[in-house]
């Protein structure tokens, strides 16, 4: 990244990326989740992919799409546009709102009754361990 000055990100012009690309080795998803993440149309896209030291998904789930608890190695920030989830807790995330999660940290959610269109921002590009437990059950 040795570009200085903006950097432009138009997502009318970056792919959806397949379910099972992962940029750490062994951070792949249960097989479960990406047939179902297929069977349903979740996607997800990489916008910002370390210029400025920034890293930022783009996410877009059906109503009822459940993200089995899991955990990152480092910090985020999910920011939700549109639709909303309830996280295995019980906090109810909608449009606008947004949630800081420490690095390590056990979540899981639900997507509600309009799914969820979010981002994902992070310093890093992080890698992911499910729990074999499945489902959040929220």
């Amino acid at each position: 990244m040795s570009q200085t000055g903006p950097h432009v990100f138009r997502d009318s012009e970056i792919g959806w990326n397949d379910p099972l690309e992962t940029a750490k080795p062994g951070a792949r998803p249960p097989e479960s989740l990406v047939a179902e993440a297929k069977r349903t149309g979740a996607r997800r896209k990489k916008l910002v992919r370390g210029e400025c030291g920034f890293f930022m998904n783009r996410s877009v789930l059906p109503a009822g799409f459940d993200v089995p608890v899991h955990q990152h190695d480092h910090d985020e920030l999910l920011v939700v546009i549109r639709g909303g989830c309830s996280l295995a807790d019980g906090v109810t995330l909608g449009p606008d709102d947004a949630i800081a999660i420490h690095a390590n940290t056990r979540y899981g959610f639900t997507c509600g009754p309009k799914g969820m269109e979010f981002l994902t921002i992070r310093t890093a590009e992080a890698g992911v361990a499910f729990d074999a437990s499945g489902p959040t059950g929220a």
